[in-house]
């Protein structure tokens, strides 16, 4: 049986029209079909691969592990040099109440534990998130979810969850003394790339410390870069009590991590002791490829390619702008968006598709937004370069051109 034969009879599938693309390697800002066709990846795997598919210097990280160990003890037991060196390096991009970090395998175990976090250290049982955000798929970041077209079918789900509008003021009051904690996204990813005004998130800040309740930054998609600072929070003049990151901080492993302060993450020690487990959270693997990771983002690493000059996010403003200066078309109505971390509007999901599938098959690698259909999502790896760029542009204008006249 062929690949593709067995991907589709022992895959589980998630859609009935998966992409299919049959993947022999990756490099850099691309990866290569087993027919030899290069595709340019726009989407980073989904916010993942921000410094580009097997960076060296991610790689010898990895390889240098796995040749001192791989899994020892559940998390917490013994000291590994993986976890300490990365949560040490984590906290030195962060605010002094940052200060302490607890490893999951995912962003979607990160939200799970810092909920769980809230409710313990506030005693409160409410929850706030917002409307059209997305924070994973179990059963209780599923109950984070804006969108009840994705949780209709699994309730119940977590009770004492309320919903906010994202950006919208007027909804703040709704934060109260029985809240233990808002779940939300410095700038709304799957909304389509919703950033805010800097005055709201100072807000929610300031009534979340004045009702005692805990602000949850999700950074999952965000951190690491994607947005011209480091943390996209950073931009904004509002630090959060707990905040959660995954997706790019591996380095393409998987890892996550929820960080707060000493005082918060204690209530884990006791009442009950064990108060949050993890078998393979801070596997030593992925945490030497995430420090690995946080070094080339910083500038820090040696030996990197040519083109990883100075600290990578540094560079992610100038280069959203490049995509914003080349994507003009009539058939485009909004660019949003921060850094390399953009949503390109169109009429509607109709148009925007055969748009993107024109794309792949000109080896350009684009998607949609769960919760925004009628925008592509650009967010390629941070190393890409101005040529890289500029091809990519050509292309999906290509693309928009072509679809129009078939349209016609």
């Amino acid at each position: 049986m062929t690949d593709r034969q067995l991907f589709l009879q022992h895959i589980a599938q998630t859609s009935d029209f998966p992409l299919g693309l049959e993947i022999e390697r990756a490099e850099g800002v691309f990866i290569f079909g087993q027919d030899g066709k290069s595709y340019m990846d726009l989407i980073s795997g989904i916010g993942v691969s921000n410094v580009g598919h097997r960076h060296p210097h991610v790689l010898r990280a990895i390889q240098n592990q796995l040749d001192k160990y791989l899994h020892l003890m559940v998390y917490g037991e013994y000291v590994q040099t993986p976890q300490t060196q990365l949560a040490h390096a984590l906290t030195q991009t962060l605010p002094d109440t940052l200060n302490t970090v607890y490893f999951t395998n995912s962003g979607t175990e990160a939200v799970e534990g810092a909920m769980k976090l809230a409710k313990r250290y506030t005693g409160r049982l409410e929850i706030i998130s917002c409307f059209k955000a997305y924070h994973g798929s179990s059963q209780g970041a599923l109950s984070l979810s804006g969108d009840e077209n994705f949780k209709r079918n699994y309730r119940p789900l977590l009770p004492g969850i309320r919903h906010i509008q994202h950006g919208n003021p007027t909804h703040i009051e709704q934060i109260t003394h029985q809240t233990a904690a808002v779940v939300m996204e410095v700038i709304a990813a799957e909304a389509g790339v919703r950033v805010p005004d800097a005055a709201y998130l100072q807000a929610v800040r300031q009534r979340c410390t004045d009702v005692g309740a805990l602000l949850i930054f999700d950074e999952i998609q965000t951190g690491f870069g994607r947005t011209g600072t480091f943390w996209a929070f950073e931009g904004f003049g509002a630090v959060p009590d707990i905040l959660l990151c995954a997706k790019g901080m591996g380095g393409g492993m998987p890892i996550g991590a929820f960080i707060s302060s000493a005082d918060i993450m204690q209530v884990f020690r006791n009442n009950p002791i064990l108060g949050h487990i993890t078998t393979f959270g801070g596997h030593p693997v992925s945490c030497a490829a995430s420090l690995a990771t946080l070094q080339v983002i910083q500038g820090q690493s040696a030996g990197a390619r040519s083109v990883d000059t100075g600290k990578l996010y540094e560079q992610a403003e100038a280069k959203g702008q490049l995509f914003r200066q080349l994507l003009v078309h009539p058939a485009i109505k909004a660019i949003r968006g921060k850094g390399l971390m953009l949503a390109v509007e169109f009429d509607s999901f109709a148009v925007l598709k055969p748009i993107i599938d024109r794309a792949i098959l000109k080896g350009i690698i684009t998607d949609w937004f769960l919760f925004c259909d009628n925008s592509m999502r650009i967010a390629p790896p941070l190393i890409i370069t101005e040529a890289q760029i500029r091809e990519a542009c050509a292309v999906i204008l290509e693309a928009i051109d072509a679809s129009m006249v078939v349209a016609v």
